[in-house]
């Protein structure tokens, strides 16, 4: 049976969500090898309204490019979390924000990843990278595309001169989940 992914990534506009949404589908798509869609809805504000876009990562052919039920929801703001939440898979996982999202009580079932992205990017000098770090956080948690693809997603994606400065957003991203995922295999143990 072939394995889809139906991920939703949220926030405010200016956060990157859309080109976050676009790494992912170009990583499982022309690096992976894979099928993937992406559709995006966003506020008539270009910074600061709701945000989203919507990416399904298949094995086979996608013949319906619209989320019927997320199984990952990344959250980058606390509009977002809260409008989207209702839409995530009863045995769905949860990215969010943890310095921009103050979550309530979480339905049985979900996988709750804090990262703080917003943190990491302004240590890194741009806070305009917190998007990239969640794509590496992404990445590190669900494994749902290749690390290598959406680093050469990330490379070629982004503008000509910032590709050292992302792909160290990614790796802060991916070394901060790849520790959470470490530490959870091992509590488990």
């Amino acid at each position: 049976m072939p394995k889809t992914t139906e991920i939703r990534v949220s926030g405010f506009g200016g956060q990157g969500v859309i080109m976050l949404g676009h790494i992912i589908g170009k990583g499982a798509s022309i690096f992976d090898g894979r099928f993937a869609t992406m559709t995006q809805s966003f506020g008539p504000e270009a910074r600061g309204s709701a945000c989203s876009s919507q990416v399904i990562v298949s094995d086979d052919r996608i013949l319906y490019p619209y989320l019927r039920t997320a199984d990952v929801l990344i959250a980058m703001s606390q509009e977002a979390y809260d409008k989207f939440l209702p839409g995530l898979g009863a045995k769905g996982t949860l990215l969010v924000d943890e310095d921009l999202v103050k979550m309530g009580k979480t339905p049985d079932g979900i996988k709750v990843h804090r990262v703080p992205a917003t943190r990491f990017a302004e240590e890194l000098g741009r806070r305009i990278v917190l998007n990239i770090v969640m794509t590496g956080f992404f990445t590190a948690i669900t494994g749902v595309v290749k690390p290598e693809s959406m680093r050469e997603a990330v490379k070629t994606s982004v503008p000509k001169g910032t590709e050292n400065l992302n792909l160290q957003a990614f790796d802060k991203g991916f070394e901060y989940g790849r520790e959470q995922v470490e530490g959870h295999a091992a509590s488990k143990r």
